[in-house]
């Protein structure tokens, strides 16, 4: 299917599912029907599956761990991810895991290590390449068996490079495009459950929400001019190290039970384990509106399904969208 014709299809689609929707034109943003999976046919989706667009249909995905302590700051490629998961991490603190296949950036980074969650996430993306900096010894092994193509620091060669004044661990980057060349045979963007399309109704005005882990916090804003959540990492403007603040069109609070797994880390502290199979309460932010929401994934290998209060398919704004993990309750370190 040529572009152009995609484009005519996604702009139909913004018509038939809002009733008394004006005319569309190609500058809509184009919602997303489910995309069919690239193991089940060869055609690439009508939709990109991961941010509702309609570029990178056929390009690999490829996950990587980036740091989201003080320290790591300013980041580098986070703005050109498709999706960005927040996860906690031991010491109640939050690690970032950008997805990218739609495009790349030139350069992304810090790289950090990886953490039993994040196998748990990516099973649902089929077999993806997956970046990172290292792992517990003792956690190795699960890595190894994973459904992945790891293209860690340990397998990436030169893709990796120390750059910039930050000290180690923080000056670790990453060529997403290098990292792609040592794993080929990465899937192709497949069905993960989202849905784009027009704003439903019920929602309810919202300037900003901030997110809270036992020692980090995240806030979201909403600002009409960029048309996108501005986000804030422990109270300060979250500047991305290319220039511009780093956001995203829709922020999905998924509210996950957060418990304790059997790793530890060079300190001592046991790893926490973020449950994203089964489902629960969440909170999507989009347009200047949140909406309650409720999250459901029956299994590992299939996508999350994320639905309105009456039970139907919430649809996502076209564009990034970013998955923040908080505990189902109190924020704890398990």
């Amino acid at each position: 299917m040529r572009s152009a014709t995609r484009r005519t299809v996604a702009a139909l689609g913004v018509c038939v599912l809002g009733a008394g929707l004006t005319a569309c034109s190609d500058d809509d943003p184009e919602p997303s029907g489910p995309a069919a999976s690239p193991s089940a046919t060869s055609a690439a989706p009508a939709y990109h599956p991961f941010n509702g667009g309609s570029r990178g249909l056929d390009n690999p995905v490829l996950a990587v761990k980036i740091e989201n302590t003080r320290p790591a700051l300013p980041q580098s490629g986070v703005r050109s991810a498709d999706i960005v998961y927040v996860e906690q991490v031991e010491g109640g603190e939050t690690r970032l895991m950008a997805i990218y296949s739609s495009k790349l950036p030139r350069r992304l980074g810090p790289v950090r290590s990886a953490r039993v969650s994040d196998l748990h996430i990516l099973k649902q993306y089929g077999k993806p390449a997956f970046a990172f900096s290292g792992v517990n010894p003792e956690f190795k092994p699960e890595i190894r068996r994973a459904p992945v193509f790891e293209v860690s620091q340990e397998t990436g060669g030169s893709a990796y490079s120390r750059w910039g004044p930050k000290p180690i661990p923080y000056n670790l980057y990453a060529s997403p495009k290098a990292l792609l060349k040592r794993a080929p045979k990465a899937d192709r963007p497949r069905d993960i459950g989202f849905r784009f399309g027009p704003a439903p109704a019920g929602g309810k005005p919202t300037k900003g929400f901030t997110a809270h882990w036992p020692s980090a916090t995240m806030g979201f804003t909403w600002s009409a001019k960029e048309k996108r959540w501005l986000s804030t990492h422990g109270g300060r403007t979250n500047t991305a190290a290319e220039g511009g603040v780093i956001g995203g069109e829709t922020v999905v609070i998924q509210y996950a039970k957060t418990t304790r797994s059997r790793y530890r880390d060079v300190l001592g502290a046991y790893t926490p384990v973020v449950h994203t199979v089964g489902s629960g309460r969440a909170l999507v932010l989009r347009d200047g509106m949140s909406y309650d929401a409720r999250w459901s994934r029956p299994v590992a290998g299939k996508g999350t399904t994320f639905t309105t209060a009456d039970g139907r398919p919430m649809p996502f704004a076209a564009g990034q969208v970013w998955v923040v993990l908080v505990n189902d309750g109190k924020p704890f370190i398990p």
